[in-house]
């Protein structure tokens, strides 16, 4: 029964997803299509999942669904969302360092942080300070598509000088309009007391649906929402994050150490080989199907030696790893799964395989980055694909680690029409960026089955262990369910 409801749950949202379509043009489009950017129209037309998170965030409902598409895409055209660019902003709004993407809560969320005592309420500029946050919410809807976040108001030394409600209201309606189910929960951190009265007027335009996502709390109480390894140390933290600009901070992803983990000698000894070697070329020789010397890789006969080698070692190689059940299509790969690895506490659950399949007519050079290589072996990280070829990659805990939501990986890739003998690290400095895919994986961390007690293990450490993987998956699970735009 229970697979007959969800059988005809997944209908119903299909028939009003194309309700909410044939609406749309008929009652919106018609002597209108100026409001909109044609793009966001095609997209409404063909992305089920967009239009799904307007319908979730209303109820289903297709009435209210329409009116918030239609605010959504009039803002999205106003602030000519699809061509806002870094080059858009003026440069002392990034160099203030007032808004940014930084670190994770517990629950695997990006942290989007507001210095508010950095900000200064000023007619002139705010719709320049109304299109930064709008920059950094497109630039990680893009790059994350699917994942919330968790919006953070660091209020520490803040003052009555520094709340402009215009703004604050403008901040609320991103999440509550213009980016439907994009909110994971708004941490506001050591708010002064004087300016209680003007958040019981920000509780009234959230709205319902949002109210039990806004959380006031003390730096002490912080933590309960975030791990120290991402808070600053005035909250109690340890992350040594500083920001600064240029570059624009990013997700911290690093190529992995090597593929057997940090062995400091085999780093040292792999350095003295190569002095004159850059950080990008080392990733290269980390590469298990290419050998460190020569440092010149000729990419056609690798792959051919690839094929003739021992296929009892590869089958070993991925002996015991998950194999993924999804796909992601991109332009260039095909990358499977689509979205999460999946590891457990087992050691039947530390291994997990991503496959590319090259669906170009050239090689397509690829690398695999990682927001903690200090805890995975990645093989193959850097490599090639042939033309209609396919590789896969294990990716395994390394040690006594364990998998965190937190931690994400990144599988870059980009075609090369001139196939020859080059250096790797090489390609990958000169290939410009608007040429390289990139296409995101986080991790999801499996439930234990085992007993949460057991006459052999007893340990308050154990079982408290244990109840917080508990705690961590029943969050993840229910993050999945309302992963968003």
């Amino acid at each position: 029964m229970a697979g007959l409801d969800q059988h005809e749950g997944k209908q119903d949202i299909e028939r009003k997803i194309q309700e909410t379509r044939e609406r749309f043009k008929n009652e919106y489009l018609q002597d209108s299509a100026d409001k909109y950017d044609s793009r966001d129209v095609d997209r409404l037309q063909k992305d089920d999942v967009m239009v799904e998170r307007y319908l979730m965030w209303r109820l289903s409902v297709v009435d209210d669904a329409l009116k918030m598409i239609d605010e959504s895409l009039q803002w999205r055209q106003e602030f000519s969302l699809n061509d806002l660019t870094e080059s858009s902003i003026p440069k002392w709004m990034f160099e203030t360092g007032a808004v940014y993407l930084h670190g994770y809560d517990k629950e695997g969320n990006k942290l989007f942080w507001f210095k508010v005592k950095l900000h200064i309420k000023d007619a002139k500029t705010i719709m320049d300070k109304k299109k930064y946050v709008a920059f950094w919410l497109e630039r990680y809807a893009k790059k994350e598509p699917g994942m919330p976040l968790t919006v953070v108001f660091d209020m520490t030394e803040s003052g009555l000088s520094n709340i402009d409600m215009d703004f604050v209201k403008y901040i609320i309606n991103c999440f509550k309009v213009y980016y439907p189910k994009f909110l994971s929960k708004m941490i506001i951190v050591d708010m002064p007391w004087i300016m209680n009265a003007a958040w019981k007027i920000v509780k009234t335009w959230l709205g319902p649906e949002a109210i039990s996502k806004l959380k006031f709390v003390s730096r002490s109480e912080i933590q309960t929402f975030i791990d120290p390894e991402y808070l600053p140390s005035h909250m109690g933290g340890t992350d040594p994050f500083k920001y600064s600009y240029p570059p624009l901070p990013d997700d911290d992803f690093q190529t992995p150490i090597c593929e057997n983990g940090p062995i400091v000698s085999e780093d040292e000894t792999e350095s003295k080989e190569g002095d004159s070697e850059s950080k990008e070329t080392l990733e290269s020789s980390f590469n298990s199907d290419v050998a460190v010397k020569p440092k010149k890789v000729n990419f056609l006969e690798d792959s051919l030696r690839s094929e003739d080698s021992d296929k009892g070692e590869a089958a070993n190689r991925i002996k015991g790893a998950r194999k993924p059940l999804t796909t992601f299509k991109g332009p260039l790969l095909h990358v499977s799964p689509a979205e999460e690895l999946s590891f457990g506490s087992k050691e039947t659950e530390k291994k997990c395989l991503i496959i590319l399949n090259n669906v170009t007519k050239n090689q397509v050079a690829f690398k695999v980055r990682t927001t903690a290589p200090e805890k995975y072996r990645v093989k193959p990280s850097s490599s090639c694909c042939e033309a209609a070829a396919s590789v896969e990659i294990v990716v395994s805990l390394h040690g006594g680690y364990q998998a965190s939501l937190q931690d994400r990986f990144l599988v870059m890739a980009a075609e090369m029409e001139n196939v020859g003998s080059q250096e790797l690290a090489q390609f990958w400095k000169e290939v410009p960026k608007n040429k390289v895919m990139e296409h995101r994986l986080h991790c999801h961390v499996l439930e234990s089955r085992e007993p949460t007690t057991s006459p052999l293990k007893d340990s308050p450490l154990e079982g408290g262990a244990n109840g917080n993987q508990d705690v961590n998956m029943a969050v993840s699970s229910n993050g999945r369910e309302a992963l968003l735009h």
